[in-house]
């Protein structure tokens, strides 16, 4: 569990240190602004930033019922966030599997990845996609 927020918590700590030595340097205003930087950092690199996070068992039953393609992800990865934040809402018509979180989401992406652990790793129509092409995934997901 710790490991998928030790980014977050590295970032909103390095602000809170940033902050404090500003404060003694006599620069409240910066200090403020680079916490904020800092915090913010700490959001984008946070489990927060993606959709409800489900084990990859849930997920294969899910997109059995519903055809909705499996996304499988871990917090940090820049690949993840930029396939993430591209998606906009259209990410909430994916399931999407946390691989630090579920031993067998990781299990199933190191399957399709010659033995990796490569992230983003997009699985539709039971075909598997590591890294997708971003504008495509999102006119898979308008279908849905």
């Amino acid at each position: 569990m710790l490991r998928r927020w030790t980014l977050t918590i590295l970032m909103a700590t390095c602000g809170v240190l940033v902050l404090v030595a500003q404060l003694a340097a006599g620069l409240p205003v910066v200090g403020g602004v680079e916490l904020l930087i800092f915090l913010a950092l700490a959001l984008l690199l946070s489990p927060r930033a993606f959709p409800r996070s489900m084990d990859a068992a849930e997920a294969q039953r899910a997109s059995a019922a519903d055809g909705r393609p499996i996304v499988y992800w871990r917090p940090g990865c820049r690949y993840c966030l930029q396939l993430r934040f591209s998606l906009g809402r259209l990410a909430r018509r994916a399931h999407w599997v946390d691989i630090w979180r579920d031993p067998a989401g990781a299990a199933a992406v190191r399957a399709v990845a010659d033995g990796n652990e490569t992230v983003p790793t997009v699985v539709l129509g039971g075909r598997a996609v590591v890294n997708p092409d971003r504008a495509w995934f999102r006119e898979q997901l308008r279908s849905f």
